[in-house]
């Protein structure tokens, strides 16, 4: 098992160099500082219990859920380390460090061990969720724990039969005086019940009786599983999901049985404040593809750079693969794109830090989705990479497969990204914020492939205008994957810059890794793009 290595070179230079980020606290010595203690607790505790994790598994016995061995010791290093207040408010002890540092830091949780970083990444959701909607009472009891990491919190969605379709949902909720009484099942809760945290925060999702029909009757809960007297509350996990990744992190079925909840904000707009906690964790998944995707490339680096088969066409001897010209492509395909995801996703970074909500809004669905799909095809490379040992567990390749793999369905499956993309981004306000977006990125070094989304973005429209919405919904993915493709391009063409009068290794490198993009990958965004526009028909006759 190759060591695992945070980027910690390339988050820098995205950060001060190419994206521009400015901060009077945070200049680029504290940067470093601050990642490369990071990378220690990374590389040196979690990376470590990756394979281990996935071998072992979490455990459910009597109720209770036993994470794999060392999980419990390692999350308490984490957290009395004060990883888990980063990025978050200092007026209920956060760090209040910019988001635009918080994802390079969690790259590297997610990067070094992904069944561990999914519990702080959930948590963060919640404590997004209770800071926007919560009552200030609820803000006090609740975000002192939940951003220490004491506490750790859950998002409680969908239900067996109910999956993306949320208006589908059953779980009840009954007025009990100042509470209310929660009842029903929930599925592929993600660290709905585990032994790291003193106490569990589900945020649930549930009708109350005089609902409206569909998602308009979604009401949210705070649902904690012991209570402030500290009695357990009547809600426990029934059953752990046997996974094709992430075994390390626990994915429960959870059954509140008139379990005391608390309701959130107003009755009836618990979808709408769930989107808050959803918006921000899609971010963070498209972060989690660009880092299990990293862990990936790194431990296809090592295995080509030492694995001795074939020979050179130039000398005649026996080579290590890495020195093969299809091997060399592999890894430049992984590598290339994992670094124009990072670009990506850090971009995102910096406009939440900036209150720009309007780049968030189109960069989410581009981050989430392509991001991810990225992540798949890069690990599955990974596994080409070690040819049949590959195949085999022993050598960890595979592993980095099967966790990404999830990565493309979970919060709002990857076709539901180019949908958000396509109504709610594009459609909505005629195109407006699209073709701002896409006039701010527009880049002269790529103006086919830009002629290409303009006329894709046009094509778009007219289905819309012509209210051929199921024509819209066919384009919706290719033209996300053509979106994404040239969103990513220009952030490489602007990293360039940012290279001038640099000769070093890294830079050559970079060079190098921009310009195999350019020429085999960009390329592919026109056809996304021409597929949007001319294959679309066809999945709609």
């Amino acid at each position: 098992m190759s060591d695992y290595h945070p980027p910690i070179e390339d988050m820098q230079f995205l950060l001060h160099d190419v994206l521009g980020f400015q901060n009077d606290d945070l200049d680029r010595d504290t940067c470093e500082a601050i990642l490369g203690e990071a990378a220690k607790l990374a590389s040196e505790v979690l990376a470590s219990l990756n394979s281990k994790g996935d071998e072992a598994g979490a455990k459910l016995e009597g109720g209770e859920v036993k994470t794999a061995p060392g999980f419990k010791e390692a999350y308490a290093q984490y957290r009395e380390g004060g990883w888990n207040a980063v990025p978050f408010d200092e007026e209920f002890g956060g760090q209040g460090l910019p988001y635009a540092l918080a994802f390079p830091i969690q790259e590297m949780w997610q990067g070094a061990n992904m069944s561990f970083g999914l519990c702080p990444l959930l948590n963060q959701g919640a404590v997004e969720a209770i800071s926007h909607h919560g009552s200030d009472e609820q803000k006090a009891y609740y975000l002192p724990n939940l951003i220490e990491g004491t506490w750790t919190g859950t998002m409680n969605l969908t239900e067996p039969g109910a999956g993306s379709d949320l208006g589908l949902i059953r779980s009840k909720a009954e007025a009990d005086g100042d509470a209310y009484k929660i009842s029903g099942q929930k599925i592929f809760i993600t660290y709905g019940e585990h032994d790291m945290a003193e106490n569990i925060i589900h945020l649930v999702l549930a009708r109350l009786p005089d609902a409206p029909d569909d998602v308009k009757g979604i009401s949210l809960f705070i649902v904690p599983k012991f209570l402030e007297d500290g009695s357990r509350n009547a809600v426990k996990c029934i059953g752990l999901e046997h996974k094709l990744g992430i075994h390390a992190s626990p994915t429960c079925t959870m059954d509140f049985d008139s379990a005391t909840g608390y309701l959130i904000g107003e009755a009836h707009q618990g979808l709408k404040y769930m989107f808050t906690m959803m918006n921000n964790a899609r971010l963070s998944v498209g972060l989690q593809g660009v880092a299990i995707a990293e862990r990936s490339y790194q431990h296809a680096l090592a295995y080509a750079n030492d694995r001795v088969q074939g020979k050179s066409f130039q000398t005649g001897e026996r080579v290590a693969i890495a020195a093969h010209a299809d091997v060399k492509r592999m890894l430049l395909t992984m590598k290339s794109q994992i670094e124009a995801g990072r670009a990506l996703t850090y971009e995102a970074a910096l406009a939440l830090d900036n209150g720009d909500t309007a780049k968030v809004d189109i960069l989410t669905p581009l981050v989430k989705s392509w991001c991810t799909d990225m992540a798949c095809e890069v690990t599955s490379i990974g596994v080409q990479i070690h040819g049949g040992m590959g195949f085999i567990e022993e050598t960890g390749a595979a592993q980095y497969m099967r966790d990404a793999r999830i990565l493309p369905i979970y919060e709002g499956t990857n076709g539901i990204q180019a949908l958000d993309l396509v109504f709610r981004k594009t459609l909505r306000d005629g195109g407006k914020s699209v073709k701002e977006h896409i006039d701010a990125i527009r880049c002269d070094n790529f103006k086919k492939y830009f002629e290409a989304l303009d006329m894709a973005t046009g094509a778009l429209l007219k289905a819309g205008g012509d209210k051929n919405l199921d024509l819209a919904s066919a384009m919706a993915a290719p033209y996300l994957r053509g979106f994404a493709l040239i969103a990513a391009g220009t952030l490489l063409q602007k990293s360039l810059v940012g290279l001038e009068g640099r000769e070093d290794k890294f830079a050559t490198e970079k060079r190098r890794t921009i310009e195999f993009f350019n020429t085999n990958i960009l390329p592919l965004a026109k056809a996304h793009l021409d597929v949007a526009i001319s294959g679309s028909g066809i999945i709609t006759a």
